[in-house]
């Protein structure tokens, strides 16, 4: 099964890093320095950032519908975070990661839930052409399974 994998646009949060730590904070943001390699995975990139790179820690709407699986959650964003480039039938840098345990959520095209599974990353890009073979599921949305930060949206390749 051909999936594809998309960092999030960087115009969104670029603003953000401008403000002061107080600004942020009312917006319920947290300025971070990555202090262990990786440990902060940025949702733009698709990447880990390196010990000493800033980063914000927000909260993104990464499910936003009508349905009652609406959610958001935290995620990591790296100051200078370039747009990951699209990873067809791959997967990107932070996801391919053996120490990581990550929670796999599969969707319908009405954004309800139709399955669910855990899955280290070794077996990830298993787990996720698996979940695509089923006809019901539309898409599908990564979690790091331990923090419960939202890694990625994977959706069919055409």
């Amino acid at each position: 099964m051909t999936f594809q994998i998309r960092g999030l646009a960087p115009e969104q949060f670029t603003h953000l890093f401008s403000l002061s730590d107080a600004e942020l904070r009312a917006q319920g943001i947290d300025r971070h320095i990555a202090n262990a390699a990786l440990s902060f995975p940025c949702r733009v990139s698709l990447q880990d950032a390196a010990i000493g790179e800033e980063l914000l820690l927000l909260n993104f709407a990464h499910l936003d519908t009508t349905s009652a699986y609406q959610a958001k959650g935290p995620i990591f964003v790296r100051r200078h975070a370039l747009l990951a480039p699209l990873f067809v039938d791959t997967l990107p840098p932070m996801l391919d990661q053996a120490h990581r345990l990550f929670s796999v959520r599969a969707f319908d095209s009405a954004d309800r839930m139709v399955d669910a599974e855990v899955a280290s990353g070794g077996e990830l890009q298993t787990l996720l052409e698996s979940f695509l073979r089923k006809p019901e599921v539309n898409y599908l949305h990564v979690h790091f399974a331990r923090r419960g930060c939202f890694a990625a949206r994977v959706d069919r390749h055409n």
